[in-house]
C-alpha cells in the first residue's frame, strides 16, 4: 500500500531507507496528535468563561484569578525547552503519550479541589502536560514533513486550535450554566478526549527513533523555571502585598537576574544544553523567538480577560461570553488555515508575518479602546482584526524557525520559539492581571464616590480585598459602577498590551525571508555544531 501510494512523487532517499509519506499517511499520522493539541488547547481555554464562577465559589480573589491561568502557563514555558530536549534524545510518540497522562492526572485533581491553593497547583501540573503537547506537535510535525509543505499542516493544527479555542469557551460556558454539571466538569470533560487520543497514537504515529549519547540539562531548566517564576510572584504582588519599590522588589529582582545569569553562564558549558545558545547566532531565530514573546501577550491576554469583559462589564453568562468571542477565534481560523495553504503553494511566508504584525497591533491598539457600552459590533471587528493577526503569526514564527536549522537540533530551536510565547503569555497575563486589579479598584473608587457619601463609605463595592464581584447581588447604581469599573478596566489592559504587539512587528521586519526546503527536515543532513545555527543557502536547500 504505502510503496503504490508514493510511486507518483520522487522518493528522497535518506540514510534510514525511508521514502516521503503521502498526503493520507500524513494525515492518518497526524489524527491522534491533532486529538492530543484539541485536548491541550481545550484544557485551556475551557476554563476561561468558568473562572469568574469558580473563583467566586472558591472565595479567591484577582490576584487568585490570574495565578489561575499563569500557573499553567509558568509551568508549560519552563517544560517546553526539557520536552524539546528529551524528543532529541527518546521517542517522539512516547513523550506524547506521556505528556497526555499527565495532563489527565492534573485535570482529575483539578476538578476535586476545594481552595484556589489546590486548584493553582494542580494547574501547574496540567501546564507540564500541555507544555509537552504544544512542543511536541511542532516537532512530530518537521520530523515528517517538508517546512515547503508544512505550511498546509500548520494551517490544519491551526484549525484545530481555532475550533478548540472556540469549543472550549462554548463548552465551558454550557457546563457552568448547566445545573447538574458544574464547572467541576470543565476539568473532567477533556480526560476521554486525552485517552481516545492515547490510543489513536499508538495506533498511528510510528517515527523513528534515533537516540544519542547526551545528557538531559536538569540544571538549566531549574535556573530558568526560577527565574522566571520570581519575575512572575514579583509583578503579580507588587502594589498590592508590598510598594513596587521596596526591598521585596530589589530581592525578587534582583534574585531573577541572578538566575538569568547562572542560566546563561550553564548553557554556555553545558555538553548539551536545554536551550543551545549558539541557535541565537541565528539571526532569524533570535528575531522569531523575541516576536513570539510579544504574540503571547498578545494571544493569551485575549483569551483571559474578554470572560471578565462580558461577564462583568455587560453581565453575560458564561456560555454568552463565548458565543460573544467568535470573531476573534474565526478570524483565527480563517487566517491560519488560508496562509499555511498559500505558504505551501509559493514557499514565501514573510509578507504572511509582515500582515499578521499589522492586524494584531490594530486589533489590539482599537481594544483599549473598550468601555462597558462599547456597541458589540465595534468589539467584534476589533477582536476579528486580533484573531486574523495571530492566525498569521503564530504557526508562521515556528515555520521560519524550523527552516534553518540541523536535523539534530530541531527539538531544541522549535521549542525555543514556543517557550517564548508562553512566556510572552504568563508575564503578560500576571502583570496584566495585576494592572488590571489596580485600575478596577481605582475606576470603582470613583464610581461610588460620584454616587455620594454613603456610596461611597461602602468602598469597594463588593471588591474589598480584590474579590470577585456577583453582579446579581448589587443593587442597581452600584451594578453599573462595577460594570464600568471591569469594561474600563479591561480597554486598560488592551491598551497597555498594543505596544507590544507594535515591537513584535518591527522585529518581524527585520527578519530575512529565506525560501522553504522541499525535504522534510530528519532527511537532511546532519550539520556539524559549529554551523547548525547558520541559515540554509539557496543551493543547501535543494541538496538537503
Amino acid at each position: 500500500m504505502a510503496q503504490s501510494e508514493t510511486t507518483t512523487r520522487r522518493p528522497i532517499p535518506p540514510a534510514d531507507g525511508n521514502v516521503p509519506m503521502t498526503h493520507p499517511q500524513i494525515m492518518k499520522a497526524l489524527s491522534g496528535l491533532m486529538l492530543g493539541m484539541f485536548v491541550a488547547i481545550l484544557s485551556s481555554t475551557i476554563v476561561s468563561n468558568a473562572l469568574p464562577q469558580i473563583i467566586s465559589d472558591l472565595g479567591g480573589t484577582q490576584s487568585s484569578y490570574t495565578w489561575v491561568v499563569t500557573a499553567a502557563l509558568l509551568s508549560m514555558t519552563a517544560a517546553t525547552p526539557l520536552w524539546g530536549k528529551l524528543s532529541d534524545l527518546f521517542s517522539k510518540k512516547l513523550l506524547v503519550q506521556i505528556s497526555l497522562v499527565i495532563y489527565v492526572l492534573g485535570s482529575v485533581v483539578a476538578g476535586l479541589s476545594q481552595n484556589t491553593g489546590t486548584l493553582i497547583a494542580c494547574r501547574v501540573v496540567q501546564g507540564i502536560g500541555v507544555g509537552g503537547l504544544s512542543a511536541l506537535a511542532q516537532i512530530v510535525m518537521a520530523a515528517m514533513i517538508s517546512p515547503r509543505e508544512r505550511g498546509r499542516y500548520s494551517g490544519y493544527l491551526g484549525a484545530v486550535f481555532a475550533v478548540a479555542t472556540v469549543g472550549g469557551p462554548l463548552l465551558g460556558g454550557v457546563i457552568t450554566d448547566t445545573d447538574w454539571l458544574g464547572w467541576r466538569w470543565c476539568f473532567y470533560v477533556g480526560v476521554p478526549f486525552a485517552i481516545i487520543a492515547l490510543i489513536v497514537l499508538q495506533r498511528t504515529l510510528h517515527l523513528p527513533v534515533v537516540r544519542r549519547d547526551v545528557k538531559v540539562d536538569w540544571l538549566g531548566a531549574f535556573l530558568i523555571s526560577g527565574a522566571v517564576s520570581l519575575l512572575l510572584i514579583w509583578v503579580t504582588q507588587a502594589g498590592d502585598s508590598y510598594e513596587w519599590i521596596s526591598w521585596q522588589t530589589w530581592a525578587m529582582t534582583g534574585g531573577a537576574v541572578v538566575l538569568g545569569l547562572l542560566f546563561v553562564l550553564v548553557e554556555s558549558r553545558a555538553s548539551d544544553p536545554i536551550i543551545p545558545l549558539r541557535l541565537f547566532r541565528n539571526k532569524t531565530i533570535t528575531l522569531a523567538s523575541a516576536a513570539s514573546l510579544f504574540v503571547g501577550i498578545a494571544m493569551f491576554s485575549g483569551t483571559v480577560f474578554f470572560s471578565q469583559f462580558f461577564q462583568l462589564a455587560r453581565g453575560e453568562s458564561p456560555t454568552m461570553s463565548g458565543i460573544l468571542t467568535i470573531p476573534m477565534i474565526g478570524g483565527l481560523f480563517v487566517s491560519s488555515t488560508v496562509s499555511g495553504q498559500v505558504i505551501t503553494k509559493t514557499g514565501r511566508w514573510k509578507a504572511w508575518l509582515v500582515a499578521g504584525g499589522v492586524l494584531l497591533s490594530a486589533g489590539m491598539g482599537l481594544l483599549g479602546t473598550l468601555r462597558y457600552d462599547t456597541p458589540y459590533w465595534h468589539i467584534a471587528i476589533y477582536m476579528a482584526l486580533t484573531g486574523l493577526g495571530l492566525g498569521m503569526m503564530m504557526q508562521n514564527l515556528v515555520l521560519a524557525t524550523q527552516n534553518q536549522v540541523a536535523p539534530e537540533d530541531l527539538g531544541a530551536a522549535s521549542s525555543v520559539v514556543t517557550f517564548f510565547r508562553s512566556l510572552g503569555g504568563a508575564m503578560g497575563v500576571s502583570a496584566l492581571g495585576a494592572v488590571m486589579a489596580h485600575r478596577v479598584t481605582h475606576y470603582v473608587q470613583e464610581g461610588l464616590a460620584a454616587l455620594g457619601p454613603k456610596a461611597a463609605a461602602l468602598g469597594h463595592g463588593g471588591t474589598a480585598g480584590g474579590g470577585i464581584p456577583d453582579l446579581d447581588k448589587l443593587p442597581a447604581p452600584f451594578r453599573e459602577v462595577i460594570e464600568s469599573a471591569y469594561g474600563h478596566g479591561v480597554g486598560d489592559v488592551f491598551l497597555y498590551a498594543a505596544p507590544f504587539t507594535v515591537l513584535g512587528l518591527v522585529l518581524v521586519l527585520f527578519i530575512k525571508e529565506v525560501a522553504l526546503q522541499s525535504k522534510p527536515s530528519t532527511h537532511a543532513p546532519a550539520a556539524g555544531s559549529a554551523t547548525s545555527a547558520e541559515a540554509p543557502s539557496a543551493n543547501a536547500s535543494i541538496s538537503a
